[in-house]
């Protein structure tokens, strides 16, 4: 899921909460067994599974973000983000460059095409980590990446305004990390294989988020070359990135390619990764909550559809 606020709040002193873990699988269904007196019968306390009370004092309240409007200054491109592109860009060609370099002096070919396979496929799964992470914890108050974080919470409200983002504004903050991380790397290392790694692998990330954006596009305003690549499983598709703005909002998280999404979702990594992070950290994910006003997405008018 533009990067979401993490939900901690106590349940009513009027309900318990059950605890149900599979020896093979944890999972977890939100219920809530009430202990007033009722007519009603009591629910199967066996196939209840809910995340254990919280401290109240770990109680924290977020606002939703606020409405995007048309031609919203905060889409635009500045000349910082351009130069902060420009920067990222010009790194990873370093990266490339010296690799190629490297590769013709020592007449050494296969080694750097099959790290630049493997910068590939990790970029993909690093996206997926990445996205997780800020789509289920943290606020715009968070050090370092509150505005990402801020910024991805908007978008699973409305997540069409990403295709509103202009390339430099939706790229500048990928960017600027890729500057400062690879470009020492650049500077320190003249190794083709491990050149041509970093070079792919800092790329696709930093470009993910203009995939992401394609995701979300129409075929019919995309180049013809990137719905082949969709096409082909290169690049994250429309259908399998829709499956995120779905409930229960915990899939797909991948935005490069989403070759790991399958693997991910069925071997539910990132639930086991939540558990761990609420039984050590008394942290609850955001995807855990029940849909709300500040989570639902709304769908792009017919008016700003026009103006676009």
């Amino acid at each position: 899921m533009s990067i979401l606020a993490q939900h901690k709040y106590p349940l009513s002193s009027k309900h318990h909460v059950y605890t149900c873990l599979s020896p093979c699988l944890r999972t977890r269904v939100h219920c809530l067994a009430t202990t007033t007196t009722s007519t009603k019968p009591r629910p199967n306390l066996d196939q209840l599974v809910i995340e254990p009370q919280l401290n109240p004092s770990q109680t924290l309240v977020t606002s939703p973000p606020s409405r995007p409007i048309l031609n919203d200054p905060s889409l635009r491109s500045t000349w910082a983000h351009r130069a902060w592109v420009a920067s990222g860009c010009t790194t990873v060609m370093i990266s490339l460059a010296k690799s190629i370099m490297g590769a013709a002096e020592s007449h050494m070919w296969l080694e750097p095409i099959l790290a630049s396979l493997v910068g590939y496929i990790l970029a993909d799964l690093g996206s997926g980590v990445y996205h997780w992470g800020i789509d289920n914890y943290g606020s715009a108050s968070t050090p370092i990446f509150g505005a990402q974080i801020d910024a991805f919470q908007g978008h699973h409200k409305w997540p069409w305004t990403i295709t509103r983002r202009q390339f430099a504004n939706n790229l500048h903050a990928l960017a600027r990390a890729v500057t400062f991380t690879v470009l020492p790397m650049d500077l320190a290392s003249n190794d083709p294989i491990f050149l041509a790694f970093v070079g792919v692998c800092s790329g696709c990330i930093m470009f993910s988020q203009q995939f992401h954006a394609w995701a979300h596009t129409t075929k019919s305003r995309l180049p013809a070359l990137v719905i082949a690549l969709q096409d082909m499983g290169l690049l994250v598709s429309r259908s399998q990135h829709a499956d995120h703005h779905r409930s229960p909002y915990n899939n797909n998280y991948c935005i490069v390619s989403g070759v790991w999404n399958e693997f991910l979702d069925k071997q539910q990594v990132f639930e086991a990764l939540e558990m761990i992070l609420f039984f050590k950290l008394g942290v609850r994910p955001r995807s855990w909550s029940e849909p709300s006003s500040d989570w639902t997405e709304e769908i792009e008018t017919s008016s700003q559809i026009a103006a676009h």
